[in-house]
């Protein structure tokens, strides 16, 4: 937008859209007096007809003859007129005029009016319509309101029209023009298209004259139908008038969007300098694609650079791209800048517009310092500034219709930000064929037998992956020939279900994979290396290589119910119901020299050392992995239990219908014995369960592992320090009388609360409050929000608390650790417009706040926002208070100070 737009073109053309809707030539603008038919109501306006039976036959039969009539002149009606009011009407049959009392309404064609009183004028074409004081509260009620077609309502104290002329005036006029506002003083038709204003308001407040926070004053004003003349102009807040003003302007006063200057903001970084930011243009290059440049400068040399393109096609696709390049300098003069990039891309397809096939995008990848370096880029976000990754995935599916097959094609980027390394898959793809039952038939009539029940599948995936490169390797020419790794996997489940005696599920599988791949490696020891500090070098050898490996399993499962039952008290049953599953499974030792899968590297033997020997697998690191070594006939077993409660209804309760209440929704316990171990035979016990609680108020989750088998703990001393390890024992800890090891646990437990949960009353979705209600304008606030989250509050719900809870165990008998956190966030509303917003973690064990403690206080002015955001400690210390307009067209127009992070002594850019 041009520099002058942000001031004042939203309002002209608000007023254009106002005069345009104000214009009232449509109620009787196409005709003469003479044509004129005003249709009285036969039951409320009983005696006024009954009065005046005589004046009014001749009217009726008018109108009568004029509705008939199907050759009227040019100048003749083409509708109806309809009139009528709730509390009298009444028709002066000397002057031509109709009087409409108590909530009057007038409609012509597309042109509807309502108010409290309506004068029609048909001797002087004029129509003229106003409220009226109300004698009770002595209040202004019931002004004129008016709609035309798709236009917005308009507002008005009062309106004057004639019908013939097409000229008028409108007093005090308020209108809503797509999140704008106007306001206040006069606005005089001038006859077609143009219109001349009076010291009109323009706002983003949707408060009325004269109850608007702030506006800008058109003193005078004409308004044509491409342009706009003003004359003196002002910024008024609160009924004060600044002195911020331009003597005249000239405008022009485009339908669509257009293109123009960004206007920047000021302000000074401690750090970088005076800065101005977001300074740009940008450009409508059409109705379905956009371009805006913004760019930010500081004193001391530092910049950033962005380029972000929406572009949109209803019912196909949309999506922005946005790039970005910033250079800055924390340290001192000379020292060498940080250069960073960011790009970022999200992508949608509408699900109808190709049935079968999808595409879809999001990326988010860049330097790992960009955020770090740029933190006013996501508005000093939390937790944009402390997460420690950034994924990215570009897909392409197709699924073809009547055939058990699809295919998705997908490019994803991985990047750990603390490491500062990349992993990419260039691409990968999944061909799949589901499950059929090959013996079955389509024309089979009755159950399936036995061998119909068979069922058959097919995967194929392959990839092209480069694992964790560091950033500064990954676009030099030797990461793609040296460092990417690809393969294929094949995968063919085939399986078997039957229930067995009624009560027993009996399932059986027989699965295989195949990889291929295109290289593997080779082990050996460097020549003349010696044992204990010996080292192994990795060759990468070129060529096709194959591996397969396959297992075979059974398993088998039922359901035991048990029900205690209690004839008094609320308690009217307690429900158990155990599902126990025991199974066996097989799987060859692949690691055998005949497959030639593992092979074993050797170092030569020196005075007076030996040789040493290590066994690896030729597909080591290998993106699908190597066949598993070791063989493997387990016994499998696990128990899953739940219990439920049912109560008894109150007498009270008139659906006499008993409350189910889940007191453990479930509890698993699980184990394997394996039968071709030499030794250690029976897996690690884990156990794990979860249950709600509360009315599903405190969700409750935990989970664990004992270790049977008795381990040893021994010292040893290393470079002059002793370090403990452990020895098992193929010995089970209850032959000693102790019971199991717990070796690692888990507990969590989360509750969010609000007023709603205690008053389940739900109501429906307001409109326009998803996006299934949604209509464009509300779309694109909707759309302002998800970009900005921390810029919404809302103030309608007056408190929300959320507690997460979180414990953690975990025991290598020659160190433990454990975890004792709880979180905290939520906010209170301390008065209709007050709000406190808080998130913090508290370590219970070291008795601490964490550093990513905030809090937030806000002031609902109406249509503007007071923020103030507080980090009071901490690597992030930082405040900041802001104050912006809530309208979406003036999210640059605000007011902040700020401290951040930057400026502590603990912030180091080079870390």
């Amino acid at each position: 937008m041009k520099f002058v737009s942000l001031f004042f073109l939203p309002v002209f053309i608000l007023m254009a859209n106002v005069t345009a809707s104000a214009t009232t030539r449509s109620v009787y603008g196409h005709k003469p007096a003479i044509d004129t038919i005003i249709k009285l109501d036969t039951i409320k306006d009983k005696k006024l007809l009954k009065g005046r039976k005589s004046a009014l036959k001749t009217s009726e039969n008018n109108a009568l003859q004029a509705n008939n009539d199907t050759t009227k002149n040019k100048n003749g009606l083409k509708s109806m007129v309809t009139a009528h009011a709730e509390d009298s009407t009444k028709y002066d049959d000397v002057h031509q005029i109709l009087y409409l009392y108590g909530k009057a309404r007038v409609t012509y064609e597309d042109f509807e009016m309502d108010a409290d009183y309506i004068r029609v004028d048909e001797k002087n074409k004029i129509i003229y319509a106003s409220g009226l004081i109300d004698p009770f509260t002595h209040r202004y009620i019931g002004r004129p309101i008016f709609k035309q077609g798709k236009d917005k309502p308009v507002i008005t104290d009062s309106l004057r029209f004639n019908y013939e002329t097409k000229k008028g005036k409108l007093f005090n006029a308020a209108s809503d023009q797509d999140g704008n506002y106007i306001s206040g003083g006069q606005i005089r038709k001038l006859g077609g298209e143009d219109a001349a204003y009076d010291h009109v308001i323009f706002s983003t407040c949707d408060l009325p004259y004269p109850d608007t926070h702030f506006g800008i004053v058109i003193t005078r004003g004409i308004g044509e139908k491409n342009q706009i003349i003003s004359g003196p102009a002002f910024l008024e807040v609160e009924g004060v008038p600044l002195p911020l003003a331009i003597p005249f302007g000239f405008f022009p006063k485009p339908n669509t969007r257009a293109s123009g200057i960004i206007i920047p903001t000021f302000g000074e970084d401690q750090k970088l300098g005076f800065y101005l930011r977001n300074f740009g243009y940008y450009i409508a290059l059409n109705d379905y694609l956009d371009l805006t440049t913004t760019g930010t400068f500081y004193s001391k040399g530092s910049y950033a650079i962005s380029t972000s393109s929406r572009y949109y096609n209803r019912y196909k696709y949309s999506g922005t791209v946005t790039l970005s390049y910033s250079s800055t300098n924390y340290g001192l003069p000379g020292d060498p800048s940080n250069k960073d990039f960011h790009i970022d891309w999200s992508h949608s397809q509408n699900p109808n517009a190709h049935p079968g096939v999808t595409f879809s995008a999001s990326v988010n990848a860049g330097t790992a310092g960009f955020f770090q370096h740029n933190p006013a880029t996501e508005g000093y976000n939390l937790n944009t500034l402390t997460q420690n990754t950034l994924r990215s995935s570009i897909s392409y599916g197709r699924v073809w219709a009547g055939t058990p097959f699809n295919l998705t094609v997908n490019l994803s980027h991985s990047q750990d930000l603390t490491r500062k390394t990349v992993t990419l898959e260039l691409p990968t793809f999944n061909f799949n064929m589901s499950t059929i039952s090959p013996f079955d038939s389509k024309e089979r009539v009755g159950e399936q037998k036995w061998y119909q029940k068979i069922t058959v599948g097919y995967s194929l995936q392959g990839t092209n992956k480069v694992n964790n490169v560091p950033e500064a390797e990954l676009f030099k020419s030797t990461t793609l020939t040296k460092r990417l790794q690809n393969g294929f996997e094949h995968q063919i489940p085939i399986g078997f279900n039957q229930t067995i005696l009624k009560y027993f599920q009996f399932s059986t599988s027989v699965n295989y994979t195949e990889r291929w791949y295109f290289q593997h490696i080779n082990e050996r020891y460097a020549r003349g290396s010696v044992p204990g500090r010996d080292s192994l070098v990795f060759d990468t050898i070129g060529g096709f290589k194959r591996a397969g490996e396959y297992n075979i399993g059974a398993n088998m499962s039922t359901k035991i119910y048990g029900t205690m039952t209690f004839k008094k008290g609320s308690l009217q049953a307690i429900r158990y119901v155990a599902t126990p599953s025991i199974g066996v499974s097989f799987h060859p030792d692949f690691g055998d020299p005949r497959y030639g899968y593992y092979q074993t590297a050797v170092s030569d033997a020196t005075v007076p050392y030996q040789s040493s020997s290590q066994r690896y697998s030729i597909f080591q690191n290998s993106v699908y992995g190597s066949p598993s070594a070791g063989k493997s006939a387990a016994l499998t077993f696990s128990l899953n239990n739940s219990i439920e409660a049912k109560v008894r209804p109150k007498s009270t309760d008139t659906s006499t219908t008993a409350k189910k209440i889940k007191i453990l929704e479930g509890f698993t316990v699980s184990t394997s014995y394996n039968f071709a171990a030499d030794s250690l035979n029976l897996s690690p016990i884990s156990f794990s369960g979860h249950t709600s609680l509360f009315k599903d108020k405190l969700n409750i989750n935990f989970s664990g592992t004992f270790n049977p088998y008795t381990t040893l703990v021994r010292d040893s001393i290393s470079n002059g320090q002793i370090y403990k390890y452990r020895i098992p024992i193929n010995k089970f800890t209850w032959q000693n009388g102790k019971f199991p090891t717990l070796v690692q646990a888990s507990l969590s437990a989360s509750a969010s609360l609000n007023p709603a949960l205690f008053h389940p009353n739900v109501q429906p979705a307001a409109p326009g409050s998803t996006l299934q209600t949604a209509n464009p304008d509300q779309a694109a606030k909707l759309a302002l929000l998800n970009s900005d989250p921390s810029a919404y509050v809302d103030f309608n719900v007056p408190w929300n608390a959320s507690i997460n809870y979180s414990f953690s165990y975990s025991n290598n008998y020659t160190n433990t650790y454990v975890s004792n956190t709880i979180m905290l966030s939520g906010d209170v509303s301390v008065t209709k417009n007050w709000k406190v917003q808080y998130t913090t973690n508290y370590d219970l064990r070291k008795g601490q706040l964490s550093s990513a403690t905030s809090f937030g206080i806000y002031r609902n002015l109406h249509c503007w926002d007071l923020s103030f955001q507080w980090l009071p400690f901490g690597y992030y210390k930082s405040y900041n208070v802001t104050l912006r307009v809530k309208a979406p067209i003036l999210q640059d127009l605000k007011l902040t100070k700020r401290s951040d992070y930057t400026s502590n002594q603990y912030y180091n850019p080079y870390q």
